[in-house]
């Protein structure tokens, strides 16, 4: 018996030999240390995000010993291994100290030294479960822990133990701890911060006033220290501090000023489970998004008492596609910080019109200088009369195209579409990236104005398309290989469109001359309101950038008198003037199969005119080869009779007295992309000292009135001076009605 313990001893310690040499290097454990958060980086290596991606554990980043406080790193030794330097990684005398102290059943420290507890955290086959360690554990431990020191430096032994011990609950490594604890980094961690350190190490999860307890010792050891500056130890201070400190949670589970770029690009490039990295670069420029964000927050703050508290941001490189700025959401100022603006599905309202007016002039229905009417319109269709309206309630006439997209102008573009069909123009519009999910048919005319939900990510890169004379390529994330593009429109069409879209005077119509659209540099932009002014948009490019940006709110409740040029379009100006600040940016050159000729338009007899004036001034005009032509003119008869439509005129004298709009039988559909209170429909009639009625009350006098649609069947009449019945239509409205008075009018 008495030879077989030695040799059983031999075989113990051989066989913890064995696995303790197979025990990693310093360098081995650093590559394998994984935060549980990701680091998201802006392309100049700065750290924008950090995003919590490992819920099972909280770890922060690796800390170098260098970096961590003289404090701690003190505290720790002489509360754990007060001989750290001078043993080869097992205290030998503090090993028999308390096996001496165990024989005779006394308390005493323990003999674990700190080299000893790395090498149960490096292998889980030393590491103590529930009931303590075997003697096996205990042997290979101790083993374990001379092959550490002896290939290990006593820095590297230190560093890693900071970095993997436990302190408390779910905290791992001292990054973690000192930023959830004590809201700092770790070199900044003080005599008091690093004895309650030290004592969470023994008991991590102490009571706080055991905590304080083993802190005060600590304490007291650290300043028996020499030349450390004489002062009393408060232990019931301490008590405080620890109880305050155990109770803290500064260390959130994301921090920076890119959360929703961050979750997305996780979400895109790591799939399937695929492991985090600790470090991710990115295409974001930290300059730019930190200007991004803060002008977001800015303006929605001079929008206060508006009724809008959201918005989102994307700036996207014309060249690689790369995304340069990404602002989900207005942060504190939302109520829905957590929700993505950049990818919301919302109403994109009149930012859709390019591409209509593009499709056009693609095949060669349009050109820049077609005149198109924009006067009242009732488009028959399946569900009743489809009314489109211009947002300040007037119409201009004949314009030209040039003028119909520039000034945003709802009817012409109602009248494009029909020309263009519904179903053509979806098709455009799945071409250049836009997710629609239901077809053509689905949306009717409303599609012109922008009656599909779309996101802001794809809608600037769809302009992005515009900006890249047709061609199509996904956005970038991440640095990659020169971008794929393929042909979405044509590229004629897209240079004609973008010079009508950087075209200050086309846009004067509606937008005046001094508009914030307008920029010292070349830009073209187009704004857009959804129904019920619950979106609003600014979306253009520059030689090298396209910048998009939606203002509204997260709820879908409608905004208070914000139009494109007060909500989203200064947001864009500043974007733009940022990133121009030193670059130019230059006109595009004109693609192969364009000409530019010079125009000239037919005179119109206009109403209060002393002559006939020119429809449009004369101008030099681009043109796909082919179809230029140098004068546009409308026949004098219809444009006499024009004027008259258009402003409710009719030579009552030649007529007897009727109701001539609408017809009797009508069926109108409120137009869902207008705000109700803005859909007024027009009534006209011929003759004098007319009166109406509407149900048998009184509605107005005169040969026009207008009324608000209220949802039902309606009996219009017209009355002489006597109260007899001249004429009477009887009419239907769908949709839903408003009950409070029209605002004043607005631009958009």
């Amino acid at each position: 018996m008495r030879g077989a313990l030695p040799r059983i001893a031999s075989f113990l310690i051989a066989a913890c030999a064995g696995t303790a040499s197979a025990l990693p290097t310093f360098n081995e454990v650093r590559a394998d240390f994984r935060p549980s958060d990701t680091l998201i980086l802006s392309r100049e290596g700065e750290v924008l995000q950090r995003l919590r991606t490992d819920a099972t554990v909280r770890r922060g980043q690796w800390v170098p010993l260098a970096d961590v406080s003289p404090a701690l790193r003190q505290a720790l030794v002489l509360s754990e291994d007060k001989r750290f330097y001078e043993h080869s990684g097992v205290d030998w005398r503090a090993a028999s100290a308390a096996a001496w102290g165990n024989l005779w059943n006394q308390r005493t420290r323990g003999a674990s030294t700190i080299t000893m507890q790395l090498a149960g955290l490096l292998d889980g086959d030393w590491r103590q479960g529930p009931g303590g360690r075997t003697v096996v554990q205990k042997l290979g431990q101790t083993v374990a822990a001379q092959v550490l020191d002896r290939r290990w430096r006593k820095d590297q032994i230190l560093e890693a133990y900071l970095n993997l011990v436990p302190f408390r609950s779910e905290l791992v490594g001292i990054d973690a701890l000192s930023r959830t604890l004590f809201g700092k980094a770790a070199h900044g961690l003080d005599d008091r911060e690093a004895a309650v350190a030290a004592a969470l190490v023994r008991a991590p999860n102490a009571r706080p006033a055991l905590v304080a307890q083993r802190a005060c010792g600590v304490l007291r050891d650290m300043q028996q220290r020499p030349h450390a500056p004489a002062a009393r130890v408060d232990c019931d201070a301490l008590d405080l501090f620890a109880t305050a400190a155990l109770q803290r949670r500064a260390f959130d589970a994301s921090e920076g000023v890119a959360p929703h770029f961050a979750r997305y690009l996780l979400r895109q490039q790591f799939k399937d489970g695929a492991a985090m990295p600790e470090r991710v670069p990115t295409t974001l420029r930290a300059p730019l998004q930190r200007f991004a964000a803060q002008t977001l927050q800015q303006h929605l703050r001079e929008l206060r008492g508006r009724n809008v508290e959201d918005g989102a941001v994307l700036v996207l490189d014309n060249a690689t596609g790369a995304v340069l700025a990404w602002v989900g959401s207005s942060g504190q100022l939302s109520q829905a910080s957590e929700v993505d603006a950049v990818l919301a599905l919302r109403q994109p309202g009149s930012t859709l019109k390019p591409f209509l007016y593009a499709h056009a002039i693609a095949e060669r229905r349009l050109t820049a200088a077609s005149l198109v009417e924009d006067s009242p319109a009732q488009i028959t269709t399946a569900s009743g009369l489809y009314i489109p309206q211009n947002y300040d309630r007037q119409f201009k006439g004949w314009v030209s195209v040039r003028t119909a997209l520039a000034a945003s102008l709802n009817v012409p573009a109602v009248r494009t579409l029909v020309m263009v069909t519904p179903d053509a123009f979806h098709r455009q519009l799945v071409a250049a990236g836009l997710p629609l999910r239901e077809s053509g048919d689905y949306f009717g005319y409303s599609l012109a104005l922008g009656s599909p939900e779309v996101p802001l990510l794809h809608l600037t890169n769809a302009y992005r398309t515009l900006a890249n004379g047709g061609r199509l390529s996904p956005v970038a994330l991440q640095e990659a290989a020169k971008p794929r593009f393929t042909p979405a429109l044509d590229a004629r069409a897209a240079f004609i469109v973008g010079d009508i879209l950087s075209d200050g005077n086309a846009r004067a119509r509606t937008f005046g001359t001094d508009s914030v659209l307008a920029t010292r540099f070349w830009t073209a932009v187009k704004t857009g309101t959804s129904k019920d002014m619950r979106d609003n948009w600014a979306v253009g490019w520059s030689e090298r950038y396209t910048v998009g940006v939606w203002v509204g709110n997260a709820s879908g409740a409608a905004m208070h008198d914000v139009s494109g040029t007060s909500g989203a379009a200064p947001i864009w100006s500043a974007l733009m003037g940022f990133l121009h600040a030193r670059a130019p940016s230059r006109a595009p050159k004109a693609p192969a199969g364009l000409v530019q000729a010079a125009v000239r338009f037919g005179a119109v007899a206009a109403e209060g005119a002393a002559a006939p004036q020119p429809l449009e001034a004369a101008r030099q005009e681009w043109f796909t080869a082919g179809t230029e032509q140098a004068v546009f003119a409308i026949d004098s008869g219809a444009a006499s009779a024009y004027w008259q439509s258009a402003r409710g005129q009719n030579d009552s004298k030649s007529f007897a007295a009727r109701i001539t709009s609408p017809a009797s039988g009508t069926v109108i559909a409120l137009d869902p992309d207008i705000p109700p209170t803005r859909q007024r429909l027009q009534f006209t009639a011929t003759g004098e000292g007319l009166r109406w009625r509407m149900d048998g009350k009184p509605l107005g006098q005169g040969a026009r009135v207008a009324w608000l649609p209220w949802p039902g069947r309606h009996v219009v009449q017209i009355v002489n001076a006597r109260g007899q019945v001249l004429d009477e239509v009887r009419i239907e409205v769908r949709g839903a009605g408003a009950v409070t008075p029209p605002p004043p009018p607005r631009r958009n």
